[in-house]
């Protein structure tokens, strides 16, 4: 443990919270889209359309480190064939949609416990998220009760920065009011994760084991080594004992 480590930020998705691939819900997630947007376009044809350029659209993310506002998300890059004001209007709900169809996002068994724990152990606690939403993440903490325990959240798709650009980092110390190397950070990919925290000069990376995650960056041939290495999120009160 670094005696000098203060504040601790966390990724959230495959990270505080997993995916369950739920039909019903991932159904009921799709026909909300379709009917939101009018269209007359089948579900295979307008969901293949909408996979294809989700991909172009995070391939470019990937490769600028910048991310689009929900607005731009929808009226440049996913739906720029359908009317402009009705989509941009319904952004916000498009993204929370097309993010549902993915399936039913939880936390962790042991997250909330483990944050309220922490930040009773006199940490302040952050996120530094990459995601396409602005609304998912707060109603999530203010769902599951763990809202008061965060002291600054920064998403991607409202400071247009991106994981692992190091200066999301500094914007969120500079806003939580905490000096990178006494800022730890906990996440679940093995490449922007860890880049991007040990660019940013944080004093510690841990990066909780999440399979599918590893599988899907190792093809990036890039490595980079944290500091701990977790299999549950409770581990970290092993980590992070109580402050003074």
């Amino acid at each position: 443990m670094n005696p000098n480590i203060d504040t601790i930020f966390f990724d959230v998705g495959n990270t505080l919270r997993i995916v369950l691939k739920e039909q019903d819900f991932i159904n009921r997630a799709e026909a909300g889209l379709m009917e939101l947007i009018q269209t007359s376009e089948s579900h295979d044809q307008l969901f293949a359309k909408l996979e294809e350029r989700w991909s172009k659209y995070r391939k470019l993310s990937k490769s600028t480190l910048l991310d689009a506002s929900e607005g731009e998300l929808w009226t440049q890059y996913m739906l720029p064939d359908y009317e402009p004001n009705l989509i941009f209007a319904n952004a916000p709900k498009l993204t929370r949609l097309w993010r549902d169809h993915d399936g039913r996002r939880v936390a962790r068994p042991d997250a909330v416990e483990t944050i309220k724990t922490l930040h009773a152990r006199g940490y302040k606690l952050g996120i530094i998220a990459n995601t396409v939403t602005e609304t998912e993440i707060p109603d999530w903490m203010a769902a599951d009760g763990v809202a008061q325990c965060f002291t600054t959240t920064i998403l991607s798709s409202k400071v247009r920065l991106r994981k692992p650009n190091p200066e999301i980092y500094h914007l969120a110390c500079r806003c939580i009011r905490s000096k990178e190397e006494n800022c730890a950070y906990v996440g679940d990919n093995p490449v922007r994760d860890v880049e991007g925290t040990q660019a940013a000069g944080f004093g510690m990376m841990i990066r909780i084991d999440e399979p599918d995650t590893l599988n899907r960056e190792k093809a990036s041939g890039k490595e980079f080594t944290p500091d701990h290495v977790i299999t549950a999120l409770s581990q970290l009160l092993d980590i992070f004992p109580g402050r003074n």
